[in-house]
């Protein structure tokens, strides 16, 4: 490698040529042990110290030093992570049920609390019926792979998340891929797939880039050609809609959608997820979808919580409304100081740098010293010329916290790109 360490990625060290199983491939631990490698994964990984509020300590893995730092970078959007009513009804469920159901939910793990919440979730999100997941990317994955099949076909957004991928490799469907947002492109796939079972999935929100699908467009073309849509809401569940029921509400065509995607990591401040859908799929998923046969169901007091979110969350406009206040707030500094923000249109907002690793890294260090906890997304996560840094706005941000955060990466990144 010698002085091309930094040419290197976790995208050049995929295909392990190391003929032990059980090793790296030859050259992964010069290169990931290498200082300057090193110093780049010292952002990940990072021990939060408290709840992910406004203000969150944190334990620096580069100097080992605590900080207490504005924190630009959790998904808890509204705040019910931490909301007092969330927490109550959380340690409500603790106390009736336990910390975890002890089985999978076919044979002995389905509590009375969660065949309530999946209704409440089927009947929030205008569906027949819906099934919970202990993770997100177990629903993402349990759903494209209970669903697809050896000889259907999986179209993809290029952008989508890696899970839905994932599930689709472990389906042994055909996969295909569009260009982003790109009609024509998405209508040459489906043309492709013709005589195919096929499935399109778009994201509600794109959660490196915070911008939208063209949903009415793609539905259209799926209303067309007699294929299956699949909308991933875990970036605009709660968010968006004028009753917070994600894009679908948003551009008035939720019920045109076949599959609507969900997490609880996210808007609902707690973990697992959820499909929505029509109640004979929910039905046959439950035959094969293997995270959720074969998965400890979600824990009943996690549950407890979540059901309490849900109902703070849509009992009026006010976590939205407070949101959508610092999202404005936030992309007007960040405008003024003629940064790079893509084609955001949401609360996720990136600050994209350019090709430097380096500099990337050396922002991340300047910003977190400085007290501003914004984490680098580098290559392969995002393409090498588009590395950038990823901003979560929150209903819980105050004036105050954003004019220091917008003042320090004015001084980092803007001072640092002239």
């Amino acid at each position: 490698m010698g002085n091309n360490i930094l040419n290197f990625s976790l995208a050049d060290f995929f295909y392990n040529d190391n003929p032990d199983v059980l090793g790296p491939p030859s050259d992964f631990d010069e290169w990931i042990t290498h200082p300057d490698v090193r110093k780049g994964f010292s952002f990940f990984e990072q021990e939060l110290l408290e709840a992910p509020r406004v203000s969150t300590r944190v334990r620096s893995k580069s100097d080992g030093k605590e900080r207490k730092m504005i924190n630009l970078t959790s998904y808890n959007y509204l705040g019910l992570s931490t909301h007092p009513e969330v927490i109550t009804a959380t340690k409500a469920a603790l106390d009736r049920y336990g910390l975890g159901s002890s089985g999978a939910p076919l044979l002995s793990g389905t509590f009375d609390i969660h065949t309530e919440f999946a209704r409440r979730l089927a009947k929030f999100k205008r569906k027949e019926d819906c099934i919970l997941y202990s993770s997100g990317l177990g629903a993402n994955v349990g759903a494209i792979q209970g669903i697809m099949r050896k000889g259907d076909c999986l179209i993809l957004d290029e952008k989508c998340h890696k899970s839905l991928i994932d599930g689709g490799t472990l389906s042994g469907t055909k996969i295909l891929f569009f260009a982003h947002n790109d009609m024509k492109s998405l209508e040459m796939m489906l043309e492709k797939a013709k005589g195919r079972r096929t499935l399109v999935v778009v994201e509600g929100v794109y959660s490196m880039d915070g911008d939208l699908p063209k949903l009415a467009e793609i539905l259209e073309l799926c209303e067309i050609y007699g294929a299956g849509s699949y909308v991933d809401e875990a970036h605009s569940t709660l968010i968006f809609g004028a009753n917070g029921r994600g894009v679908g509400e948003h551009f008035g065509v939720e019920e045109r959608i076949g599959i609507s995607f969900g997490t609880f990591s996210k808007s609902f401040g707690g973990v697992g997820g959820f499909i929505c859908a029509a109640e004979p799929l929910i039905r046959y998923l439950k035959g094969y979808s293997s995270p959720w046969n074969f998965s400890c169901a979600p824990s009943p007091a996690v549950i407890g919580g979540l059901m309490k979110a849900l109902e703070v969350a849509t009992r009026d406009t006010s976590l939205r409304d407070a949101l959508w206040a610092n999202v404005e707030y936030v992309r007007s500094g960040l405008e003024g100081m003629g940064l790079n923000l893509g084609g955001s249109e949401s609360q996720v907002i990136p600050i994209i740098i350019g090709h430097s690793g380096e500099k990337l890294m050396d922002y991340a260090e300047s910003m977190q010293k400085r007290g501003l906890f914004l984490q680098p997304v580098d290559f392969p996560a995002v393409p090498a010329h588009a590395r950038r840094f990823r901003i979560s706005v929150s209903s819980q941000l105050n004036r105050s916290a954003m004019d220091e955060a917008l003042s320090i990466i004015e001084d980092v990144i803007v001072k640092g790109l002239k």
